[in-house]
C-alpha cells in the first residue's frame, strides 16, 4: 500500500481540525521555522470576517497532539507552525522502505499521454538543437510512466517535402562512387550539394519538383530511393539515442509522410465548417488576436495557394489522429519556444474544429536555447551548428579523465563504461536542472564538477551511500520508532518524504528541474547527516535507524536519477 506523504497526512488532519471553518483550504508546506507551516487562515478569516490569528488558534486547538503532531502554534499574522513527533517521522521511513515504490503512488493511472519529442529531420544529422527536446521529453515520459500513466512516444520526423525530391533527384543524376561515405554524414553532405544545385540551377529545381510529385504519387523507383534514405537516417538516429540513453526507438518514429493521405481531408473538413477560409488563393485560419507587425491578421496556412500542404496541416492531421485513434487524454509537444505561436494557432484551430475536446489538454512544452561561452546559440568555432554526436563524445572523453583520476585501478572496459555513465549523465543533468524555459550555457567543466548542482555530484552521493551500506555488511536496518532523532536526521527524513510530492509538481508544470533540485537538496541533507551522525560506529538502535536512512536515501537517489534518464553507478 502506498504511503501518503507527511504533507498529505497533515493536510487531512488540519482539514478535520478546521471542520467548523467553511471555505478553509489549507496549504501545507515546509518551513524554516518549523517542520511544516499551514497557510490558509488569512484567506478564511477574510471570508468569515474574523481575526486571522483567532482562526489560526482555532485550528491549533482542534489538532490532536501526540501521534503525528508534536507541537502546533500560531505564528505571525495567522500562520500555523507544526512540529512532528520523532515516532511519526521514523514510521514514515519504515513505511517507505517497505514500499517498493518508496511511497510514490500512481496518480496517472488510466491517463494516456502522447508525448511528441526529439523531431529530427531525415537526411540531416542531429545537432545541439535536438538535445533539449530529446532529453526533456524522455524525462517526462519516464516520470509519467512511473506515476502509472500510459505514454505513447511520438518522434515526429521530418521525412516529406521538396527537400526529398531534391535529394533523390541529385542522387539519381550523380551516382555515388563505391568509396563514398554511406553514413548519414555522407548523406548530409550530399544534401548540401543538392541544395546548392537546387538554388543555382532552375532546371534542376524543376526536375526536383517533378520528383516530389512522383514521390507523392507512389512512383516505385522514387519510393525505393526515399525508403533507403529513411532507413539510413533511422539507423543513425538509433545510434544517437542509444548513446544518449533515451527510450525512443525506430517504432516511435512517425514521419510527416504518415499523414500525407489525410491532408486533403483536413483541409476539406476545415473549409466545410468555415473554420478555415480561402484568402489570396490559400486556405487559412484567422484569429482575432494574432496580427503581424503591420497590424494585418496573421493566419495559420492550412493549404498553400499552389495546392501544397505545410507543417500546419500535418500537425493538425497528427493531432486529430492522436485524439481519435490513440485515445489520448493529454497531448504534450516538447518543442523549442520559437514555435509558441504556431502551436497556439494549431491548438485553437483544433478546438474550433472539434478535434480537440475541452477535456483533452494540449500543451506546448517550450524550452530555451543551449548557448556557447559567448552567450550566443552554441556553434563550432567555424560558426557551424554543433553535431550532437560530437558534443556527447566530448563529454564522455572528458568524463574519462575524471573517472581515471578518481579510480586509476579500473580496467579499460570499466573505465569506458563509467565514463559513458558520468559524461552522458552530466550533459543530461545540466540541461534538465535548468528551468526548461530558460537558456543555459554549455560548460563541460562545470557539468563534470564533483561539487555543486551537477549530475556527477549526485552520482557520487549515490555511490557514497552504497559504499556505506557495503561496509555495513548486512547489518540490521530495522527502524526503531522509539529513538530520539538528531536535527540532521529529521531534516533528511523530511527531504526523503517529499519525493512523491515533487514528482506530482513535475507533472503539474512539466518541469523536470524540480526533480533535479529535490535530488540535489537530498544529497546535501545526506552529507550533513553523515557528517553529524555516526552510522557504522553508532550503537544499536541508532545504527539500525541510520542504516535504514542510508538505504532509503540510496534508493531514492537511484530512482530519481533513473527518472531523469541518468545512470546511478554503485561506484564512481
Amino acid at each position: 500500500m502506498t504511503v501518503p506523504s507527511l504533507a498529505s497526512s497533515l493536510s487531512a488532519a488540519v482539514t478535520t481540525a478546521a471542520v467548523a471553518l467553511p471555505g478553509f483550504a489549507p496549504l501545507v508546506r515546509r518551513s524554516e521555522r518549523a517542520d511544516f507551516q499551514v497557510d490558509g487562515a488569512l484567506a478564511a478569516a477574510r471570508t468569515l470576517r474574523r481575526n486571522p490569528r483567532d482562526v489560526a488558534a482555532e485550528i491549533v486547538a482542534g489538532l490532536p497532539v501526540g501521534g503525528l503532531v508534536a507541537t502546533a502554534e500560531v505564528a505571525g499574522p495567522g500562520f500555523v507552525n507544526l512540529g512532528l513527533t520523532d515516532a511519526a517521522l521514523l514510521s514514515q521511513v519504515a513505511g517507505r522502505l517497505a514500499d517498493p515504490r518508496l511511497g510514490v503512488g500512481t496518480p496517472e493511472a488510466g491517463v494516456t499521454t502522447v508525448v511528441d519529442y526529439s523531431q529530427p529531420n531525415i537526411a540531416k544529422e542531429m545537432h545541439v538543437g535536438h538535445l533539449r527536446s530529446t532529453i526533456i521529453g524522455d524525462a517526462l515520459v519516464r516520470i509519467l510512466e512511473h506515476l502509472g500513466g500510459t505514454v505513447v512516444r511520438r518522434n515526429h520526423v521530418g521525412d516529406w517535402g521538396t527537400q526529398f525530391g531534391m535529394l533523390i533527384q541529385y542522387r539519381s543524376e550523380h551516382p555515388a562512387p563505391v568509396t563514398e561515405d554511406t553514413s548519414l554524414r555522407g548523406l548530409a553532405l550530399l544534401y548540401r550539394r543538392a541544395r546548392a544545385a537546387f538554388d543555382a540551377d532552375p532546371a534542376f529545381a524543376e526536375r526536383s519538383r517533378r520528383r516530389v510529385v512522383a514521390l507523392q504519387g507512389g512512383d516505385p523507383e522514387t519510393t525505393r530511393a526515399w525508403q533507403q534514405i529513411v532507413a539510413e537516417s533511422t539507423r543513425y538516429f538509433t545510434e544517437v539515442y542509444d548513446l544518449l540513453g533515451v527510450r525512443l526507438t525506430a517504432a516511435d518514429a512517425v514521419g510527416e509522410s504518415a499523414y500525407n493521405a489525410a491532408l486533403p481531408g483536413v483541409a476539406a473538413d476545415l473549409a466545410a465548417q468555415r473554420t478555415a477560409v480561402t484568402s489570396d488563393g490559400a486556405l487559412c485560419v484567422f484569429f482575432d488576436d494574432v496580427r503581424g507587425p503591420d497590424g494585418e491578421p496573421t493566419p495559420l496556412i492550412v493549404r498553400k495557394r499552389d495546392g501544397g500542404f505545410g507543417y500546419a496541416a500535418t500537425d493538425l492531421a497528427a493531432l486529430r489522429q492522436r485524439v481519435t485513434e490513440l485515445r489520448a487524454d493529454r497531448l504534450l509537444y516538447v518543442v523549442d519556444a520559437r514555435q509558441a505561436l504556431h502551436f497556439r494557432m494549431v491548438f485553437d484551430t483544433a478546438r474550433r474544429a472539434g478535434w480537440l475536446p475541452s477535456d483533452v489538454p494540449a500543451a506546448h512544452v517550450a524550452f530555451g536555447t543551449v548557448l556557447g561561452p559567448d552567450g550566443r546559440p552554441f556553434k563550432t568555432r567555424a560558426g557551424d551548428t554543433v553535431r550532437l554526436v560530437d558534443l556527447l563524445t566530448e563529454a564522455v572523453d572528458r568524463a574519462r579523465e575524471v573517472v581515471a583520476a578518481k579510480n586509476p585501478d579500473l580496467t579499460d572496459a570499466a573505465r569506458d563504461e563509467r565514463a559513458r555513465q558520468v559524461g552522458i549523465g552530466a550533459v543530461k543533468y545540466a540541461d534538465l536542472a535548468t528551468s526548461r524555459t530558460r537558456d543555459y550555457t554549455y560548460d563541460p567543466d562545470r557539468m563534470l564538477a564533483l561539487t555543486g548542482n551537477t549530475g556527477v555530484y549526485l552520482q557520487y552521493a549515490h555511490a557514497r551511500v552504497r559504499s556505506i551500506l557495503a561496509r555495513a555488511d548486512g547489518a540490521d536496518e530495522t527502524v526503531d520508532p522509539g529513538v530520539a532523532l538528531d536535527p540532521a536526521e529529521r531534516a533528511l527524513i523530511l527531504d526523503l518524504d517529499a519525493f512523491a510530492d515533487v514528482l506530482d509538481e513535475v507533472v503539474a508544470g512539466y518541469e523536470p528541474h524540480r526533480l533535479c533540485g529535490h535530488l540535489h537538496r537530498l544529497a546535501q541533507s545526506f552529507t550533513t547527516f553523515y557528517e553529524r551522525c555516526p552510522v557504522l560506529r553508532a550503537e544499536s538502535p541508532y545504527r539500525g535507524n541510520r542504516l535504514a536512512l542510508c538505504r532509503l536515501t540510496g534508493d531514492t537517489l537511484r530512482t530519481g536519477l533513473g527518472l531523469l534518464g541518468i545512470d546511478a553507478p554503485e561506484r564512481l
